[in-house]
């Protein structure tokens, strides 16, 4: 499991992000600060595998998300940070990313959008080997393009963020192919509406499309999450 600790001041934030992390199968909540001090705090207290991984708001009441990254950097603290932010000027992204951040999410996010992140910073974790002081030139590549996977696609306009994430929360739960009907069905959304999720997810590389034989007449696409 990797342990998160979860940094943020506003009181529903916070609550819903520590909500999304813990629905994403092998992660757990560490904890909640809602100020800079006490993320330190909870930081320096942490033991080994205590806190794997910070989800770190950039605009704190007390410390800049900043100023909390390059203590614990300074700290030596073993502790990989996640950027949340509202804030989308190049100077707050350039510096963040100086101080070792791994991903860098912006406000409003989706659980579907952090989920993606948090996903992809698994596939970094075990792209790295376990036990060994030394590694390889293949093994940091793996472990570097896992970061840098490309993200969904922008949402085009008329698809809603809530119905993107019950589509894709019904191909994860289920695990088996879906035609744009039985995602109708199911959902009880329209078939047209259901085939322009799907395309969307196609399209972001999270679903493969492929055609499904054995029925009468015009073969029908059906969906599967990767």
């Amino acid at each position: 499991m990797i342990s998160v600790l979860v940094v943020e001041d506003e009181e529903i934030a916070a609550a819903a992000h520590a909500e999304y992390v813990r629905r994403v199968e092998g992660f757990r909540l560490a904890g909640v600060a809602r100020t800079g001090e006490e993320a330190m705090r909870m930081l320096r207290a942490a033991r080994a595998g205590d806190i794997d991984l910070v989800l770190l708001d950039m605009n704190l009441p007390d410390l800049p998300g900043l100023i909390v990254a390059g203590r614990v950097r300074a700290l030596g603290i073993p502790a990989d940070i996640i950027a949340v932010t509202a804030v989308r000027e190049l100077g707050m992204v350039r510096g963040a990313l100086s101080l070792g951040v791994v991903q860098y999410l912006i406000k409003p996010f989706t659980f579907a959008a952090l989920r993606d992140k948090l996903e992809h910073y698994r596939q970094f974790r075990q792209s790295l080997p376990h036990g060994s002081v030394q590694t390889t030139q293949a093994e940091v590549d793996r472990a570097l393009a896992a970061l840098r996977a490309p993200s969904p696609l922008s949402m085009p306009k008329g698809l809603s963020p809530d119905t993107l994430e019950r589509v894709t929360d019904l191909l994860r739960a289920e695990g088996h192919a879906f035609s744009a009907a039985e995602v109708s069905s199911t959902l009880a959304i329209s078939r047209v509406t259901a085939r322009r999720y799907l395309e969307h997810l196609a399209d972001s590389g999270l679903v493969r499309r492929s055609p499904r034989h054995g029925t009468p007449g015009r073969p029908e696409l059906e969906y599967r999450l990767k």
